[in-house]
């Protein structure tokens, strides 16, 4: 299954941190999210159980939101031996990790399962994080810019911001890598 192109569409992106239950839908509502998109890869939070799955899948629906578990696209990825490389310039070893499993037939499966999403309107990715330099979704949102989607980060209910495209990521026909090259900021002396 090789990369299709995802224009003209939008997807939002959105971490649901410590919020309250109301004050995400209404996030949602004010953007008109169709589909949220849980690509957490244990869709549960001790700390906001609000956003465990099965309080989801109960509230979302009320409200005219469709909620999606799609965990092909969770994080928390282990670096396989068998997964190349070329993506050096993540310091992180998670986004690293990530970011190799990007090159996987499963994850290609996850980006085709969300392309289904789009004939029910806007979805938005959630996951946990409210930085979303600091989550997954990042890395996720530069495979869907590279192929010609809009990806918007729901910051407020009045703010949604385009998503840049990571400056070190490199993109080939609609494929994204972070190699350590000359331009890359992590680059090794």
């Amino acid at each position: 299954m090789g990369p299709y192109r995802w224009s003209p569409a939008t997807v939002f992106a959105v971490g649901h941190s410590t919020r309250s239950i109301e004050e995400f839908v209404t996030l949602l509502w004010t953007h008109g999210v169709a589909t949220v998109v849980d690509i957490r890869t244990i869709p549960r939070s001790r700390a906001n159980p609000q956003f465990n799955s099965d309080a989801l899948e109960k509230q979302l629906p009320r409200v005219g939101i469709r909620y999606v578990h799609l965990a092909k696209l969770g994080g928390l990825r282990k670096r396989r031996k068998a997964e190349g490389g070329g993506n050096a310039a993540w310091r992180n070893a998670s986004f690293r990790a990530y970011a190799d499993y990007m090159q996987s037939e499963e994850f290609e499966e996850g980006l085709s399962e969300l392309h289904d999403e789009l004939v029910f309107g806007p979805p938005a990715l959630m996951c946990a994080e409210a930085l979303r330099w600091r989550c997954h979704r990042s890395l996720v949102a530069d495979v869907l810019v590279a192929r010609g989607a809009e990806v918007l980060h729901l910051e407020s209910a009045t703010r949604a911001t385009p998503h840049p495209l990571t400056t070190f990521a490199r993109v080939r026909r609609g494929h994204v890598t972070y190699p350590a090259d000359e331009r890359s900021p992590f680059r090794s002396p």
